[in-house]
């Protein structure tokens, strides 16, 4: 990637976040008046508007778009238990916006981020210490049993932690315990947003990430294992399968 070019999107990068970081204070402050709101999915879809707004701003200054394959698969009868490979920032805003109501398993520390964690907080997430062992595990069954019951979908990223394109981590299996002992169906989902905007990368490459859904994946009668496997094989190769379309060929 020659010099100007770099400069070029780091240009358009230090826009982006120019008016990310405003749009998140502002929902973040929104997030406190929302306290007296009733009702979980009058709650929700007002703070949707925060990554609606942040991806259009995204692919306004960035020209980061992204198409959905599989969006037919997606139940529309009942909650599901989403879940993802982790590569980037991306995916945490694009998922409110391509899926019913969902809420997320998350480590608590997230919450404890100024302005995005009072948002997290109205949207019931399962916030969890990783350090906690099994009692963790415990905690997602039976508060994921109570979101999946009140038709609140989970997104859950096995591999616990953003993983960088062309790396790999293994699955933790507490969400396939979780989705075991609830009966819920997985939803396996597939992306390449990392080729867009990597871990920790100021910089978003120009282009169109790919989000591909597959068929729900029955949980009744499986050991967790096995659904585990299950959902990393599917995901695995979907997910080789993905191209990032990009304008860059520097």
């Amino acid at each position: 990637m020659s010099l100007p070019y770099r400069l070029w999107l780091w240009l358009r990068a230090t826009a982006f976040w120019s008016g990310f970081v405003p749009f998140t204070v502002f929902y973040g402050l929104l997030s406190v008046l929302l306290y007296v709101v009733p009702g979980y999915l009058r709650r929700y879809h007002i703070l949707v508007g925060w990554c609606s707004l942040s991806l259009w701003w995204l692919r306004l200054t960035c020209g980061v778009d992204c198409k959905v394959q599989g969006r037919e698969n997606i139940p529309q009868d009942q909650a599901t238990i989403i879940m993802a490979n982790h590569q980037s920032t991306w995916e945490t805003l694009a998922f409110a916006t391509i899926f019913p109501p969902l809420t997320w398993v998350l480590k608590r520390e997230l919450l404890k981020v100024p302005f995005f964690g009072w948002g997290v907080r109205l949207i019931k997430p399962i916030a969890i210490d990783r350090s906690a062992g099994r009692s963790a595990v415990d905690q997602v069954k039976v508060q994921g049993k109570d979101r999946l019951d009140e038709d609140i979908s989970l997104v859950i990223f096995p591999e616990g932690t953003r993983v960088n394109p062309g790396e790999s981590k293994p699955y933790k299996v507490g969400g396939s315990v979780m989705a075991t002992y609830t009966g819920y169906p997985v939803l396996p989902v597939a992306h390449n947003a990392g080729a867009s905007w990597p871990r920790m990368s100021y910089i978003k490459k120009p282009g169109t990430i790919t989000v591909s859904i597959g068929k729900p994946i029955s949980t009744r009668g499986k050991e967790p294992e096995v659904l585990l496997k299950e959902v990393e094989t599917w995901i695995n190769a979907e997910r080789a399968t993905l191209v990032f379309d990009s304008p860059d060929k520097d």
